[in-house]
């Protein structure tokens, strides 16, 4: 039977949402402004139920997280010349940098290998020891009661966890897991281990072992180098703060705020060793050039001016003859010009073996024109850009082979570019060579036409011209040189590294992350957020009726009256009640509802007035017969009709059984007389519905229920009947057409909103216009603001006061609601 209630439910529900699109006049659109503050304020228990939830999944949060520490320096980089305040021009050996050109290949080199490389050496940073807390584990950064050494013959002990356990100040126990099994061993202090692939050997750090070591558990972790780059490059960042001023930024983060300061502060002094190593380097490689060509240069010029020596002590004489000074000046610039070819021979053939070498500059900063200062002797512009090309791509390399194998793809591509490059270098050398060659051939055929004609000329002056025109070539040359070598000195000189530590690291006194008043906003947030999200949900779910406001917004149909929830006791079926608590707010209530039917139909007139609902369940019986005996208590002779056949109710109301009643009199088994039942209140009586027939509506529309209602006129005032419920079946619509004041009954909590669009449609198609509603068991939220009739002279004692809740939990809930 209550499946089929609920079936019958559902059903009325959706075609009360076909009326409702049927509909275009719904004075219940909208929001709700009453009903979402009595959801509001039901929901607040749960609403600070939430933010407690979300304050406590933060706590529980910072309890479980570990802090994360930053530090972080901000250094100058930097490079100026002193040169002039010597008085001194460096000559365009030392390149002009504008400020910040430079800053983003610094960046690079600060988070290169060079650097991890010099870090990794500086500070111990292969072996991390922790002591596990009753939560979360702690790095004993430089504060280990003790350190091991090691050597791994196996790659699979590195990022392993070791357990150390102190059972003395001389033992301790040492584990590890191998596949899933563990493995232990209990060893002496100082003693060397020797495992399957590892050779360990603990010692005791006297500054920070004491007792409290023998309780605690320890761990230490073996890092291989590609998890401890991995880890620097994860927590080290490098920004550029102000390119303009040359400043950069370095920081870094960890779990250890000590250990955060001590590697920023080491990042610069490796850094600027590096830079200091790498500058010294590429002025070693230049001087290193230019000293081998003066010294080259230098031997010729011995050699011309010995030769000199001896032919002025053979000759004794140093005079040349006149005539032949032309001829000498002709041949001595044809000669210089000569030496000058070779001397660009001799380039080019260095060039051919620096081009064949892996390296052409010391770093990447430095030019090919600062290593090699002779190239631009040669004049030729394409092979110099060939030559930056090729040192471009040597270092672009060795930068890949950082990332990649000499394998992969993208090293490959390199290398086939570098080649090409060399090749193109090799290709322009040998035509400079041949072109040189050429010039050298063509200057010979001018010298030995030249010196032709010096063989009409004495012997000694001849001789004399020859040895002079080599020493003075070579004496310019190597001057030229020796000036080259000391421009490029005091450039050098006066170049130096201006790396200024603007703000060293310090230790970080709070966690960057997380920060615990953003953590305990957010959680204090998203309890708000979920409970604003509750009290929509519920909103929206909210699809019954709970208070007068919602009842005369959605119906155009007048509110007779209220009534408020019956507690006395547990009401299996609807009863009599209001001769039994005759000062209760339910009997009041329906005094209140007697006292308005007044004024829609006069009491000094006979009424037939009709009771129904939209379906079963909403409570029309219990307001018809308490309606009932609130009116015959009233000195007016009054009798209830059970015509919810196919439902009888009313006989369970007054406790007798239902054998005989309307479906009897309509089928003429029974008289009216034998039907009627008398009830403990001398002015009413009632008829039950009788046994149920198969044919309810046709027996309604029979004659004999006019005649039936025509003779109960004659001796009662009142004839209340309750009908059966008009969203299921079409009976309470007959009935209702026959009376005079028809009522409709809807439960707070229980009926539904859409309901409410039945009302106004039966008032629209029967023109019932004195149908009237009842709200139904409402609670004190749904009484509110309903004050005409129910609401005057409440309180006082009048009515049976409801007993205090008992109970902390059943206060607060009362004074909540």
């Amino acid at each position: 039977m209550a499946a089929k209630e609920e079936t019958e439910l559902e059903e009325m529900i959706r075609n009360a949402g076909g009326m409702e699109a049927e509909e275009k006049e719904d004075a219940g659109d909208g929001l709700d402004i009453t009903t979402l503050l009595q959801v509001a304020r039901k929901s607040l228990p749960w609403i600070a139920l939430l933010i407690a939830l979300g304050l406590t999944g933060a706590w529980l949060f910072l309890r479980y997280t570990k802090p994360v520490y930053q530090s972080s320096s901000v250094l100058k980089i930097d490079e100026k010349t002193e040169a002039g305040l010597l008085g001194l021009s460096a000559g365009g050996a030392v390149e002009k940098r504008r400020p910040g050109a430079n800053l983003s290949g610094e960046v690079e080199l600060i988070k290169s290998n060079l650097i991890y490389r010099r870090l990794k050496d500086s500070l111990a940073l292969d072996v991390n020891y922790y002591i596990e807390g009753t939560v979360l584990e702690s790095e004993l950064y430089t504060r280990s009661p003790f350190k091991v050494t090691y050597n791994i013959k196996n790659s699979a002990f590195y990022n392993r966890k070791f357990s150390v356990n102190f059972s003395s100040p001389t033992r301790f126990r040492l584990s590890y897991l191998e596949g899933e099994q563990e493995v232990s061993g209990v060893y002496t202090i100082g003693q060397l281990i020797y495992l399957a692939g590892l050779d360990l050997r603990l010692i005791i750090h006297e500054n920070y072992f004491d007792a409290n070591a023998l309780d605690a558990q320890f761990y230490f972790i073996i890092l291989d180098e590609g998890t401890l780059n991995n880890y620097l490059n994860t927590n080290l960042a490098v920004e550029i703060v102000n390119p303009e001023a040359n400043t950069v930024q370095i920081s870094f983060k960890d779990f250890n705020p000590s250990k955060a300061q001590d590697i920023v502060n080491k990042i610069d002094t490796v850094y600027l060793q590096e830079k200091l190593a790498q500058k010294k380097k590429a002025s070693d490689q230049s001087l290193q050039f230019l000293s081998e060509q003066a010294d080259a240069f230098n031997n010729k010029l011995q050699l011309a001016e010995d030769n000199l020596q001896s032919f002025a002590r053979e000759n004794r004489t140093y005079d040349v003859r006149a005539d032949a000074a032309t001829v000498n000046s002709t041949i001595l610039a044809q000669e210089e010009k000569r030496q000058e070819l070779i001397q660009r021979q001799g380039l080019l053939a260095d060039l051919s073996s620096l081009v064949e070498q892996d390296q052409l500059t010391a770093n990447e900063d430095s030019t090919v024109a600062q290593s090699i200062p002779g190239l631009a002797e040669l004049a030729d512009s394409r092979l110099t850009q060939e030559i930056e090309a090729l040192n471009n791509q040597q270092w672009e390399i060795r930068r890949v082979l950082r990332s990649y194998k000499e394998t992969t793809e993208a090293v490959k591509q390199r290398r086939v570019q570098l080649d090409f490059t060399r090749n193109t270098i090799r290709r322009l050398l040998e035509q400079n060579k041949v072109l040189l060659q050429e010039q050298v051939e063509k200057m010979n055929r001018q010298r030995d036409e030249l010196n032709a004609k010096l063989d009409a000329l004495p012997q000694k002056a001849t001789q004399q011209a020859r040895l002079q025109r080599p020493f003075e070539l070579y004496e310019k040359t190597y001057v030229n040189l020796i000036n080259k070598d000391l421009e490029f000195r005091l450039g050098q000189a006066g170049t130096t590294a201006d790396f200024q530590i603007l703000s060293p690291a310090s230790l970080p006194s709070a966690p960057i992350s997380p920060v615990r008043a953003m953590v305990y906003a957010i959680g204090l947030a998203g309890g708000l957020v979920l409970g604003l999200g509750l009290i929509a949900v519920r909103y929206f779910l909210h699809d019954t009726v709970t208070n007068t406001r919602e009842l005369e917004r959605m119906t155009s149909a007048a509110l007779l009256g209220v009534i408020p929830t019956y507690d006395k006791e547990k009401m299996t079926v609807s009863k009599l009640v209001v001769d039994k608590n005759p000062k209760s707010a339910i009997s009041e209530s329906i005094r209140s509802i007697r006292t308005n039917l007044d004024f829609i139909g006069s009491a000094r007139k006979k009424r037939i007035i009709s009771v129904t609902s939209t379906v079963s369940g909403e409570g029309k019986t219990f307001v018809t017969v308490n309606l009932g005996g609130i009116i015959a208590l009233s000195e007016q002779r009054v009798i209830i009709l059970d015509l919810d056949m196919r439902k009888p109710k009313v006989n369970l109301a007054f406790g007798t059984e239902n054998v005989r009643g309307i479906s009897t009199i309509l089928i003429e088994k029974h008289t009216v007389e034998e039907c009627i039942q008398h009830t403990d209140i001398p002015m009413l009586d009632f008829i039950s519905a009788g046994p149920t027939p198969p044919n309810p509506s046709e027996l309604i529309l029979n004659p004999k229920f006019d005649e039936l209602l025509a003779e109960l006129h004659q001796h009662y005032d009142v004839i209340l009947i309750d009908t059966p419920p008009v969203g299921l079946v079409t009976d309470g619509i007959l009935i209702m057409r026959k009376a005079d004041i028809p009522l409709y009954i809807v439960r707070a909590g229980y009926s539904k909103k859409a309901f409410l669009k039945n009302i106004n449609k039966l008032m629209r198609t029967n023109n019932f216009t004195r149908l009237s509603t009842i709200l139904n068991d409402a609670s004190a939220a749904g009484l509110a603001g309903y004050g005409y009739g129910y609401g005057y002279g409440y309180g006082q004692g009048y009515y049976d006061e409801p007993t205090p809740p008992k109970g902390v939990i059943s206060r607060l809930k009362q004074r909540i609601s």
